[in-house]
């Protein structure tokens, strides 16, 4: 053979050399210095059962605004070894989690609220000491960690979550949302999954193929009190069987054969007869505080004559992860919104990208020579650069106004950045001066960032995750923000002893949003409270008479929601600082509630693995549904299939074969 055929032969091996091994490095999470997620691959051990959560069942109980959910994980070790399990699973950014039991051995053990670090270090004892335990960690606003310890051959442990959500309506619907499924995320971090922060480390986890059924069963029972009597009750994302218990009540299940459901999020909607929504004032007179939640409905439909004066700032980013469908359907936005404005409505514009480009100085009339100058502008960007939104927002929002105008502010983005507290602090700072909407779009919209935006600038987020749902949501988010019927509104009690309210700032209603505040109250459940607004009208007021609101025992959860909403506003305000550390952490210790920075830890007081020594699973991950493999594998990579390597391996040996002949 000639030297060129040897020098062939020697790179053709060399290749198959580091073709193996690739797919080596992508089969074992341990090679993989990053933080990206890889594909799940059995290790071949039989008396290792990698798999132990088996079932998730959801049971949700709404009654009136507040939903109440328990969540029940069976983990179960049919192999022939101890396991220690640990599994990452979504949640809603709105869930209050309150509660935590575990069920081994015949016993039922109720968890205990602990500082982060304690609660891990206690879970490490009872893992090294060979006793069974569970513990229970955020790792993102809407993405918890179970870790389970001490699993034995052949071992049940039932695990109960307890979380309270309060459901506000949008335009008439009520909407509950289960999420199921933690979707893919990518760092190309070369730090160590043990070492990494758990908000980090969380992106390292293995998935199922695409297509691949979820290994654990799913089923979720809602059970529908409203108080009034429903109109429809639908489930566009799963298909269910729905009981009528009567005119105000319903059950409903999935259908038998959704029991593989588990790869998509759980969207219930109702509406109720008559366009109607539930208003009014809650109380819960607790032993050591007492907490109200006022509900405030605005009209549904409003005449031309009744808006107020409108000025609108839209926030449009055009950097480089734009490019393509986002930037087209955000084009497409704008020029829907600012074609429709009326002449007697101002306007400006702001294009983002590492810098920004203002339409002009002060807002403009929408005038048709104004609105379009405003489009063309728009139209002459392709998309490119950096993602600079919160020098942006600092432009847009110290932009001149004038008293009595509602203004709002519209931010379009795929949400592509990190500083995320920063963004929050912006808006909420200029939340007297304007209300904030945020519209995602984009495949893969940063929804942390789009939720806490229009939580913090007390609107409504709005996401497009691709062509055919761009048009509706469109229109229903255009439909949303050109409707406020009150500005400059106060809420002022007289002979009610308030304190501690949240939100801190209200902004202005709008028709197809209630305004929702929480709070506490001292002495009496006596007294008004009185809502004051301008409206297209002139002055609007109403009036709530404290002693005529309903006050129960069955409305405790309001204490969990309020805390809540502060945790969340101190959290989008602070970040991580020592300050806002130590505020949330005292919120969750006093109201047992999870948080960043508090931690559910329960554990079984019995030696059940004398030795301690458990083989360390992780739960594998269903590729959420239309995610194709392309999403996993190294930073990015795809990951070639096993069938597919063993075929490129045989094809290389039988090349490397001929070539050795002549």
């Amino acid at each position: 053979m000639k030297r060129s055929g040897r020098a062939l032969v020697v790179g053709l091996v060399v290749g198959l050399a580091l073709l193996v091994a690739r797919q080596g490095s992508a089969a074992d999470p341990d090679s993989d210095e990053t933080l990206s997620p890889y594909f799940f691959v059995e290790d071949g051990d039989p008396a290792v059962d990698r798999l132990p959560l088996k079932e998730t069942r959801a049971d949700v109980r709404i009654a009136g605004v507040i939903a109440d959910v328990v969540v029940t994980q069976v983990y179960r070790n049919e192999g022939a070894r101890p396991l220690n399990a640990r599994y990452e699973f979504p949640a809603s950014t709105r869930a209050a989690v309150h509660g935590m039991t575990i069920e081994v051995g015949g016993k039922r053990i109720r968890a205990k609220i602990r500082e982060k670090q304690q609660a891990q270090r206690e879970f490490d004892a009872a893992k090294k000491e060979g006793k069974s335990a569970a513990l229970l960690e955020q790792h993102r606003p809407n993405v918890f960690g179970m870790s389970v310890a001490n699993i034995l051959p052949q071992d049940e442990i039932r695990v109960e979550l307890h979380y309270s959500e309060l459901l506000v309506p949008t335009d008439g619907t009520y909407e509950f949302v289960y999420p199921t499924v933690v979707g893919p995320r990518y760092s190309k971090a070369q730090e160590s999954a043990d070492t990494a922060e758990p908000d980090t480390r969380t992106v390292k986890n293995p998935y199922l193929h695409q297509g691949e059924a979820p290994t654990s069963t799913f089923s979720i029972e809602t059970r529908i009190a409203a108080g009034m009597p429903i109109a429809e009750v639908l489930c566009p994302s799963h298909k269910t069987r729905v009981e009528w218990l009567d005119l105000s009540a319903a059950r409903v299940e999935l259908d038998g054969t959704e029991t593989n459901g588990g790869d998509r999020d759980y969207i219930l909607r109702y509406r109720l007869q008559g366009e109607q929504v539930e208003t009014g004032l809650l109380l819960y007179p607790g032993k050591e505080e007492s907490f109200f939640l006022l509900m405030v409905q605005p009209p549904q439909r409003v005449a031309p004559d009744q808006i107020p004066p409108r000025e609108y700032i839209f926030v449009l980013d055009v950097s480089g992860s734009m490019s393509g469908f986002p930037l087209d359907t955000a084009k497409a936005l704008m020029r829907e919104l600012i074609g429709g404005l009326r002449p007697t409505d101002r306007f400006n514009v702001v294009l983002f990208a590492g810098g920004s480009t203002l339409l002009s100085p002060s807002s403009l009339s929408a005038t048709p020579e104004n609105v379009r100058r405003a489009i063309w502008l728009i139209e002459n960007e392709n998309g490119g650069g950096g993602t600079e939104l919160g020098a942006a927002l600092d432009r847009a929002l110290a932009l001149p106004g004038d008293k009595g105008v509602s203004r709002t502010a519209i931010v379009v983005t795929d949400g592509f950045i990190s500083a995320e507290a920063d963004v929050f602090r912006k808006i909420r700072a200029n939340l007297g001066r304007s209300n904030l909407f945020a519209f995602g779009i984009g495949s893969s919209v940063n929804r942390h960032l789009i939720e806490g935006m229009a939580r913090a600038g007390q609107g409504e987020p709005f996401v497009a995750t691709d062509a055919a749902e761009a048009v509706a949501v469109a229109k229903r988010f255009k439909s949303y923000v050109q409707s406020p019927v009150l500005t400059d509104v106060k809420v002022e009690t007289e002979g009610f002893d308030s304190y501690d309210v949240e939100p801190q700032s209200i902004p202005d209603l709008f028709a197809e949003r209630p305004l929702v505040v929480f709070g506490k109250w001292h002495g009496q459940a006596a007294g008004t409270i009185r809502v004051r607004g301008e409206g297209g009208e002139g002055s609007y007021e109403k009036v709530f008479d404290v002693s005529d609101a309903q006050s129960s025992e069955e409305n405790r959860a309001l204490g969990y929601l309020w805390a809540r909403s502060r945790v969340a506003r101190l959290s989008d305000d602070g970040g991580t600082d020592e300050e806002t550390r130590k505020a949330v952490t005292s919120l969750g210790l006093t109201y047992e509630l999870l948080t960043a920075y508090t931690s559910f830890i329960a554990v079984h007081e019995v030696v059940r693995n004398p030795d301690g020594s458990a083989k360390d699973v992780c739960q594998p991950q269903p590729l959420p549904k239309g995610v194709s493999d392309l999403a996993v594998g190294g930073a990015g990579e795809e990951v070639p299939e096993p069938e597919l390597v063993v075929l490129s391996i045989l094809a290389l040996l039988l090349f490397v074969v001929k070539l050795a002949k002549r």
